[in-house]
């Protein structure tokens, strides 16, 4: 996948991105009886004023009391439910649920590997599948109570690492550096959801490199 000197994404990087998917092998965590399983939805889609860009969706979790994600940037997603169609239907039931969004008619491009659950350093008995979907058009959203904010963002300038931020937040008591992407509005995309997304960066591009963290 290349970029030139201006970060522009061209269009055939998101058929790339389809055929990279396509002939991956996701490594999935080994599950046990106590571990919960939650699932999120990656969402891409062409810019409607420039064709030749990709946009990726994020959501604002709407600020609870008791929540280890409260407040943070992310992508739609959440727990599996017995009635869901594997890990793949939870991220599109809870992509309904919590924006309006129907994805049974979307593009499926694959899944990537799953993560592990450490809010604020608390690793939890908790994985998350990653699976990654291309919509058209410009959908109209419907935020639920768990929402507060749906945002879409350019994904070659993610891609191209100036995005990359940082900010200090307390953790057990004490101010941590976290590294993450700043969004256009001021949004920081960081924790469980920057993993994700620089593991989809490297899973569609070997050659990509992640930004020059802060430790």
């Amino acid at each position: 996948m290349a970029y030139d000197a201006n970060f522009t994404l061209f269009q055939p990087v998101l058929n790339e991105i389809t055929e990279s998917l396509a002939g991956y092998n996701a490594q999935f965590g080994v599950a046990n009886a106590n571990t919960r399983e939650a699932a999120v939805a990656i969402i891409l889609r062409q810019q409607p004023d420039a064709p030749d860009s990709t946009d990726i969706l994020f959501i604002k979790r709407a600020e609870k009391v008791g929540d280890p994600w409260s407040g943070h940037m992310a992508f739609p997603g959440g727990h599996r439910e017995r009635e869901d169609d594997g890990l793949r239907g939870a991220a599109m039931r809870e992509t309904a649920e919590e924006i309006g969004l129907d994805l049974s008619d979307s593009k499926y491009l694959g899944a990537l590997d799953h993560e592990q659950a450490q809010p604020r350093g608390r690793v939890l008995n908790m994985l998350i599948a990653p699976h990654v979907f291309q919509i058209t058009g410009d959908p109209i959203f419907s935020p639920n109570h768990e929402v507060a904010e749906v945002v879409w963002a350019p994904l070659n300038v993610l891609a191209a690492n100036t995005l990359h931020s940082t900010e200090t937040m307390p953790m057990a008591g004490r101010p941590t550096v976290f590294n993450g992407y700043r969004l256009e509005r001021g949004h920081f995309v960081w924790g469980l959801t920057y993993r994700i997304l620089k593991s989809f960066f490297a899973t569609v591009d070997p050659s990509w490199q992640p930004p020059n963290e802060v430790d």
